[in-house]
């Protein structure tokens, strides 16, 4: 091979491998474009089921606040914002006079760890979101389509009440003697 022909190969290899480098950043583009589609989709998805469930529990839970709980006021999907702060509830209940408690739910498709470090960021913050509360007991009650056993033991040492679903119907599954912790 001549020096010339040796120019000429790598020349060309290198054009070759502009070209292909092209190419790659194209396709890393359109992939990237497609993974955060999917990922909106994704999304969408646990969002719909995510409703789907807090839906599902809203007539248990409704329930199980009226007779166990004797609330008064039942509010489903609570948003609240105050000082850039924001706070999201699945079922804000209450009572006034004798009660005077505030019961707060939280719906899980699947309860994680995280559902019970959520549920005690939201007690913790409440008075602050609804000072007009700030005299009340307020309990937690975490209701759940799948749950562990391990999780049920750490949902009760955490304080909160339980609730699982059988038959498509929602019920407080907590021992009995248990007491829940009030904040």
């Amino acid at each position: 091979m001549t020096d010339d022909e040796l120019r000429e190969l790598v020349a060309s290899i290198a054009l070759a491998q502009k070209e292909t480098d092209r190419q790659l950043q194209q396709t890393d583009r359109r992939l990237s474009r497609q993974i955060r589609e999917l990922g909106k989709q994704i999304g969408g998805l646990g969002e719909k089921f995510g409703s789907y469930t807090e839906g599902l529990a809203l007539s248990s839970m409704s329930k199980i606040l009226r007779r166990y709980f004797k609330m008064e006021v039942i509010s489903p999907s609570v948003r609240v914002s105050k000082d850039d702060r924001h706070m999201e509830i699945d079922v804000l209940s209450y009572a006034n006079g004798e009660i005077n408690a505030v019961c707060i739910v939280e719906v899980k498709s699947h309860l994680r760890e995280e559902a019970i470090e959520q549920m005690e960021t939201i007690l913790q913050d409440f008075r602050t979101f609804f000072p007009e509360h700030k005299d009340k007991k307020l309990y937690g009650i975490l209701a759940a389509v799948d749950t562990g056993p391990m999780m049920r033991e750490r949902v009760l040492r955490a304080g909160f009440y339980l609730a699982g679903i059988h038959d498509r119907i929602f019920r407080l599954m907590v021992p009995k003697g248990f007491q829940p912790k009030a904040f």
